[in-house]
């Protein structure tokens, strides 16, 4: 990685006035240390542009270099006054990476075009996820034996993003797909054959508008109208599901992020719905608040119904391990950790990994 970066520098050493070189090179080693992948990727691509934006707004012709090269100045006409170049805008070593800003690509140096991946919610895995208490009630109806499952099972999450669409109809806004999947295997069960107690499956479309204004230190970075589909691909009593449009905005000021959803469910009326009460366990929205401080992530999700008073928080804490891969800690309390457990309140403690891309 090292040998990468020496040679990055070498390149934008070289295509940069030397007065700028210094400056230059304290912010490629600011890049190289930051902790955080994805910051670390945006922070050289943002500075790979400013460079070749500013060696391009600085030409020479042959003659001027050849003159220069001689140390004459090249000729002037008589009485003609020289105006001053403009000094190359290169980016300072102090500019701010905007972590949500490469996420969803809300400006010109972020953009990667079509189809990149990016992560949408945490990508992790819980070795051991230990909760105060476990609910066999819906397994009751398909084992008449009764089974009773282990309080520690193993817990992991998937969920990433691709643009499908950048610049609708010559706008700012950019349509995206996601997808997560969150597992609970009761891996430590082996006299059961260690099943899979719930898998949840959320697919969605989102429009997202890049905003970017600043009101007393704070960013709005985006806003965003969003589908979604989650179910547990289950049937008859096992079946959960639900269909939500949503609208969401993205704050942000220094190293802290917010982001913040209100939803509407518009399948409620059916006649074959499997939960028609889940929004008086999950709310109506929620809220996620990230903070960030050299590779370190602190993490929080609020969600609670005003009316009867249900909710949850979750809250995390990823350190640095090695290259996109961090130790990660996770506390969860009340209802809704997974769809079959929508109206069953528990508290949880996990440890695992957190894939960082």
């Amino acid at each position: 990685m090292k040998s990468e970066h020496k040679v990055l520098l070498s390149a934008l050493l070289i295509a940069i006035a030397p007065a700028k070189a210094s400056e230059t090179e304290q912010h490629l080693l600011r890049c190289s240390v930051l902790g955080d992948s994805s910051a670390r990727l945006g922070c050289f691509d943002a500075l790979s542009k400013q460079v070749e934006k500013a060696a391009s707004a600085v030409p020479a012709t042959n003659g001027a270099v050849a003159g220069a090269t001689n140390g004459a100045v090249p000729d002037a006409p008589a009485g003609a006054v020289v105006a001053a170049r403009p000094a190359a805008r290169v980016m300072k070593p102090d500019t701010p990476i905007s972590r949500m800003s490469q996420d969803w690509e809300l400006d010109a140096g972020a953009k990667r075009g079509r189809y990149s991946v990016h992560p949408l919610l945490d990508n992790y895995l819980l070795v051991a996820n230990q909760s105060n208490s476990t609910n066999d009630r819906p397994f009751r109806a398909s084992l008449p034996d009764g089974y009773e499952s282990k309080h520690v099972e193993l817990t992991y999450q998937l969920s990433f993003k691709a643009k499908l669409l950048e610049g609708v109809a010559n706008s700012p806004i950019d349509v995206w797909a996601g997808y997560t999947q969150q597992s609970f295997w009761q891996a430590y069960a082996r006299d059961h054959s260690s099943p899979f107690r719930e898998t949840n499956y959320q697919p969605e479309i989102m429009a997202v508008l890049p905003i970017n204004k600043t009101i007393g230190g704070v960013t709005l970075r985006f806003a965003s109208l969003g589908m979604v589909h989650q179910s547990n691909g289950q049937s008859s009593t096992l079946s959960r599901s639900w269909n939500r449009v949503y609208g969401q905005m993205g704050l942000e000021s220094g190293n802290l992020g917010v982001t913040a959803r209100l939803w509407k469910r518009f399948d409620n009326a059916k006649s074959n719905n499997d939960n028609p009460d889940i929004t008086e366990f999950l709310g109506h929205g929620d809220v996620r608040i990230t903070y960030r401080d050299n590779g370190y992530e602190y993490s929080a999700m609020i969600r609670r119904n005003l009316h009867t008073h249900h909710g949850a928080v979750q809250a995390s804490v990823a350190f640095p391990l090695v290259v996109n891969l961090k130790g990660y800690v996770q506390l969860f309390s009340g209802y809704g950790q997974s769809l079959i457990d929508y109206n069953f309140a528990q508290k949880s403690l996990g440890a695992g990994i957190l894939m960082d891309f």
